[in-house]
């Protein structure tokens, strides 16, 4: 794996266009001119790596738009040192952002493939998110709770048992909706009963499945 000055350079251009797009947070847009997204993508689509759009990744997923990535991670809101459960491991990008951001990650996958090959990448970058094969809808109750959950997957509905495992006066960000597309939203939990809950526009994800993959 190489990370050629041209690699750079479109890195640069694609922070300017996320910029361009809305996101004020410095400290996420250096993330993202820092992580060679490249790296989680097969070399065969170099040429698209740092286009602001989603890629294929395989078993059915993709790399999210890096300004999806961000807009996810803004509305999160994440602290240095925060307790933050991914459910959508997927090409691995994401969690590298959130890392990046001083968070600790606990990341699920529930696409065997998928969770293999990543686990093996990011060993060989040097991230240290912890990655768990499993049924996100579950999430990690033997972790919990957690200062922020984000969910990378558009859900049908949103899980009861996430709601549980978020800390009193954290975050939860979740694209929710059906079909092809969902709407983007952050609750914050007041206490165990009372949620409050904001829309933040439309978006496009892959389905948020139940069950490990077989």
């Amino acid at each position: 794996m190489e990370d050629t000055y041209r690699h750079k350079g479109m890195r640069r251009k694609l922070v300017e266009t996320v910029r361009g797009k809305g996101i004020a947070d410095e400290r996420i847009l250096k993330a993202i001119g820092k992580i060679p997204r490249h790296f989680f993508m097969d070399s065969s689509f170099d040429a698209f790596a740092y286009r602001d759009v989603p890629f294929p990744i395989g078993a059915g997923q993709t790399i999210s738009q890096p300004y999806t990535v961000a807009f996810q991670t803004e509305l999160l809101e994440v602290k240095k040192g925060d307790k933050v459960l991914e459910v959508g491991t997927g090409s691995g990008y994401q969690a590298c952002v959130l890392l990046e951001l001083g968070a600790k990650v606990f990341s699920i996958e529930r696409q065997k493939t998928l969770y293999d090959k990543t686990k093996l990448l990011l060993r060989e970058l040097n991230y240290r998110p912890k990655l768990f094969y499993g049924d996100g809808y579950k999430g990690l109750p033997t972790f919990a709770p957690f200062d922020k959950i984000l969910i990378t997957a558009g859900a049908p509905e949103i899980p009861v048992e996430l709601l549980k495992q978020l800390k009193t006066g954290g975050l939860m960000v979740i694209p929710v909706g059906g079909g092809e597309g969902q709407k983007m939203i952050r609750i914050k939990k007041i206490s165990d009963k009372e949620f409050a809950k904001s829309e933040h526009g439309d978006f496009a994800f892959v389905p948020m499945l139940k069950n490990k993959a077989r």
